[in-house]
């Protein structure tokens, strides 16, 4: 399919998506956000106030449409010509769960020594609101209402 070909409406009828994959196809090469969308535009034939208002919403489409892949200098590019590598981690390794499992042990001693600390500042505090309690009278609903 040629872009410059097509008329007007046949490119209306297309998604953002379906032109910028076009147009990644023709150039045979990465582009960035900008670039990609003020050719969709001059394609269509919107204004650059029509550029501006729609741009974010361009560009939320390119990164929820798995036909394509930001790269790291923040160009697009088709998924396809990119090859994924994926890294695994190698659960066997004795020496790994060995020491997982010794920080977990000494995360419990942590937090019990720390438990046991605010036991105690709990108590000194009870201790210093009990002094507070000692000017306390209680009064029955009698004595109040003759007051």
């Amino acid at each position: 399919m040629n872009l410059k070909k097509m008329s007007k409406d046949e490119l209306e009828q297309l998604s953002y998506t379906d032109l910028t994959e076009q147009l990644l196809i023709d150039k045979k090469g990465s582009m960035n956000t900008p670039g990609l969308f003020h050719k969709i535009c001059d394609l269509l034939g919107f204004s650059d106030e029509e550029y501006t208002a729609k741009i974010g919403d361009y560009y939320t489409s390119l990164t929820t449409d798995k036909r394509f892949v930001l790269l790291d200098n923040a160009e697009w590019d088709l998924k396809d010509r990119h090859v994924v590598t994926t890294v695994a981690i190698d659960d066997d390794d004795e020496e790994d769960e060995d020491a997982i499992e010794e920080d977990e042990e000494e995360e419990e001693i942590e937090t019990d020594e720390v438990d046991d600390i605010d036991a105690v500042n709990d108590d000194d505090d009870l201790d210093d609101d009990s002094d507070d309690l000692d000017d306390l009278v209680v009064m029955s609903e009698e004595e109040l209402e003759e007051n």
